[in-house]
Formats: structure tokens, C-alpha cells, sequence
């Protein structure tokens, strides 16, 4: 193998149990988004884009559907001979093996996989937040500060900050100090999960981390704060474009909602500049019948609608019948919705039925929460389901 400057370590092993039915039977990085895209395909992507082509995908959790949908890597030009793609689940050694216990100690897990390109850095990912960005800005804004490790930040509301790990910074963006989803935040910078660290450096922590029994094998519970204690050179690189964690029903639901705004919020899903790949199977062209009304939606292909469709995103395969109504709502592939249904701010999962006169998100208009179907489900002739409900 020839050597890198830099390859990617991208975590995709992850349940998402916040994520609750919609991830019952697949991994949360290949979670379907954007009526044509799976989550795994906004950090591939952006690899391709920033020309990094060595990528190893650490898989865990139900990793079939993503394993059979990432194959050789030809989707994202990543199907190389010298680097590329490469699925990496974890395995049986000679004296024993274990599953990966969080995300720094699935890398020590790789090691030898990442000695084999001798990377002067690496490229740390997780598999399951939408974004565009050029990696390659990042490196050399790593490579400008002399820092040991670089941690792309971006400020989130204040009373998001418990859901994240909080950076504190000195004026000239030093890491000074790290929360972990802290309840009494002295900050609003969050990391975003992507990591540039020295090689070498980093290969001595996880060695060091992976003898300490009561480590937990987390980038943010152990590393870190390790790196932090040692006084190493910490970088905030701090990003400003549209990314979001999707790791929620609500953040999913309304990462979709955010592709409809006009200005969608820098997501540009048609930017010719910067492409989002995807595994594209040939399907027919959609069918819009004479009675159906489609306003503000995404609509991708081998969909056939009959009804009214408004501030909503159609996966492929999706039928919608005659009457039926469907709005502020996310449609996975290869759903059937029969005659006068009705749908409101919901998420119905893939290849579910919804049969004639059934009304989905219903109730009092004040606080309405999403509600979700999940994968495979019937939902009776006439059944009428409240607003916040989950079925499966």
C-alpha cells in the first residue's frame, strides 16, 4: 500500500436508539434521507469531494443494508485498488476479540488497517449527520495551527448544548476545556464529531486508553479529556454551514423540512459543485395523474400519486391514492397509501401500507408532534391515529 497524507475512519456501527422504530432492523447510518439518499451518503460524499480516497467504514449494528448498500465503493468513486473504500466490523484476533465499546476504541480496533497507508493524519467521522463539508479546508487549517488534534466546532442554541460535547476556547481557538452534553454549559460551541489528529500522537492514546480498564473507549469521555490534561495543542475549527445531527425523530423530521425552505439553509441538494452520491437503481419515471396536486415537495422517482401532496418528501416506489392528503410529512420508499387517506407531520417507514380512509396525525393543532410508522406496517381501513403516536 502506498502511503497517505490523510484517510478517513468513518463510524457507522451505531443502533440510534433515539432514532427508536425507524432504526429496529437497520444501522442509523443507513437510515434512508432526502427522498434519494441513505445518512452514510453526506460523509462519503463529502470524502469523494475533498479527494481523500482511502475510507474505512467501521460497521456494527444490523450491518447488512449498509454493508450491500456501500458494495466496492463505486457510488462515491471510491472503488480503488490502492486505498478506497473499506467495510471494517469487528473481528476475532489470536487471544480473543470484543465488539466495539465506543468510538475511539473502535479505531484502536483498526489500527493495522490505518499503519497499512503510514497517514500522517487521520480523518475521524461519524456516519449519521447531514452536511457539506471540504475536508481539505480542514487539514490545512490543522496543518496552519500546529495543532495536535483539530475538532470541527459550530455554535448551537444554548439550550441545545446537553445534547453535545462543549468545547471552551481561548481567543485564538485553543481547546481550553470540554463538557460533555453538560447541563451548565460555559459554552455553545459543539463538536460536530469530525476529528483531525496526528497519527502517531493519536496511535499512542488509543494504545495507552486500551490499557486503562475502566476506560469507557470514547473519543469524548476518554481522549479528549486525556489529550486536554496533557496540555496538548487542541484546535477548534469552527464551521458554519448547514449540518445537523439527525439523531432524534424531531431533528429527523425536520432536517427533511429544512429541504423545502427556499433558501434550504446552504443544503444545497443541486449543487453541481458538490455532489451528494448515492446508489441509484434504475426506476420509472414518476406519474402525477390528472387529479393530483404537488406543491413544495421533493418527489423522487417510480412514485405514482393520485392525490395531494404539499410540503412534503417522497421517497421512491411511493403510492398515493385518489383523495388522499398528505402533508408536512416524510414518505420512505416503497410506502402505499390507499384512497382518502390523510397524513400530517409524520414519518411513515418503508414498504408500509396505509390503507383506504385512515387518518395519521391527528388533533389539537397547538404542540403537534410528529408522528411515525415504522417499517412494514399496516395501518387498518379508517383507523385514526393521534399526533405524537408511534406504531411498530
Amino acid at each position: 500500500m502506498s502511503k497517505k497524507e490523510m484517510i478517513a475512519m468513518l463510524l457507522a456501527g451505531g443502533k440510534g436508539t433515539r432514532l427508536g422504530v425507524l432504526t429496529k432492523e437497520i444501522a442509523k447510518p443507513a437510515v434512508p434521507f432526502g427522498a434519494e439518499y441513505r445518512l452514510i451518503d453526506f460523509p462519503l460524499s463529502n470524502c469523494s469531494n475533498s479527494n481523500i480516497d482511502t475510507v474505512g467504514v467501521l460497521t456494527q449494528y444490523e450491518p447488512l443494508v449498509l454493508n450491500s448498500y456501500i458494495g466496492n465503493g463505486s457510488s462515491w468513486d471510491l472503488d480503488r485498488r490502492d486505498g478506497g473504500v473499506r467495510v471494517l466490523p469487528p473481528y476475532i484476533r489470536e487471544g480473543g476479540g470484543s465488539w466495539y465499546k465506543g468510538t475511539s476504541h473502535a479505531i484502536y480496533e483498526n489500527i493495522k488497517y490505518i499503519d497499512l497507508y503510514d497517514p500522517d493524519y487521520v480523518l475521524v467521522l461519524s456516519g449519521d449527520h447531514i452536511y457539506k463539508m471540504d475536508y481539505s479546508v480542514m487539514l490545512e487549517d490543522h496543518k496552519a495551527t500546529g495543532a495536535d488534534a483539530s475538532i470541527a466546532v459550530m455554535e448551537v442554541p444554548w439550550e441545545d448544548t446537553n445534547r453535545f460535547g462543549v468545547m471552551i476556547t481561548d481567543d485564538n481557538k485553543r481547546i481550553v476545556d470540554f463538557q460533555e452534553k453538560p447541563d451548565d454549559p460555559r459554552s455553545n460551541l459543539a463538536s460536530m464529531g469530525i476529528y483531525i489528529f496526528n497519527w502517531p500522537m493519536l496511535r499512542d492514546y488509543l494504545q495507552r486508553d486500551a490499557e486503562n480498564p475502566d476506560s469507557s473507549g470514547d473519543f469524548g469521555n476518554d481522549i479528549i479529556p486525556a489529550m486536554l490534561k496533557d496540555k496538548l495543542h487542541l484546535n477548534a475549527y469552527t464551521f458554519s454551514g448547514y449540518w445537523k445531527d439527525v439523531g432524534t425523530i424531531n431533528s429527523y423530521w425536520q432536517a427533511h423540512m429544512d429541504l423545502l425552505k427556499e433558501d434550504n439553509m446552504g443544503l444545497n441538494l443541486y449543487d453541481r459543485d458538490w455532489v451528494i452520491y448515492s446508489v441509484n437503481p434504475n426506476r420509472p419515471p414518476q406519474y402525477l395523474s390528472s387529479e393530483a396536486k404537488v406543491r413544495n415537495s421533493m418527489i423522487n422517482k417510480g412514485t405514482k400519486i393520485q392525490g395531494e401532496v404539499e410540503n412534503s418528501v417522497i421517497f421512491y416506489g411511493v403510492e398515493i391514492g385518489r383523495n388522499a392528503i398528505i402533508k408536512d410529512s416524510v414518505i420512505m420508499p416503497n410506502v402505499k397509501i390507499e384512497d382518502g387517506a390523510y397524513i400530517n407531520k409524520a414519518i411513515i417507514g418503508q414498504n408500509s401500507l396505509i390503507k383506504d380512509n385512515a387518518r395519521i396525525g391527528i388533533g389539537d393543532a397547538i404542540n403537534y408532534n410528529v408522528t411515525v410508522i415504522g417499517e412494514s406496517e399496516t395501518i387498518i381501513n379508517g383507523a385514526k391515529i393521534e399526533h405524537g403516536s408511534i406504531v411498530g
